[in-house]
């Protein structure tokens, strides 16, 4: 074996070892992250008077005037916008079951 492929053979199983070290050393649900099968359902609590709030400043927005262009070329179309953000007030479901 030529020094060149013994030397990167070194450096491969020492990169190895450092990889597997610094793994172990992880707590176990952390470690867990790092394998392919990791994606886990979770659970996210916004309290009720958050979402009021939210709900509360969205219809209270100031429009601004409609664009001068048909295209989006100065940003989100105003029709498009007022679209969603009535999703949030209107049909939105913010609790699921």
């Amino acid at each position: 074996m030529s020094e060149i492929s013994l030397l990167s053979t070194r450096r491969s199983l020492l990169a190895m070892s450092a990889a597997a070290g610094a793994l172990s050393l992880l707590p176990a649900h952390l470690a867990a992250a790092v394998d392919g099968n990791a994606i886990r359902p979770f659970r996210v609590n916004v309290p009720e008077a958050d979402l009021v709030d939210l709900r509360r400043r969205v219809l209270a927005t100031r429009w601004p005037a409609k664009e001068t262009v048909a295209d989006q070329s100065q940003g989100v179309q105003l029709a498009k916008l007022k679209e969603l953000m009535g999703r949030t007030t209107t049909g939105g479901r913010w609790r699921r079951s």
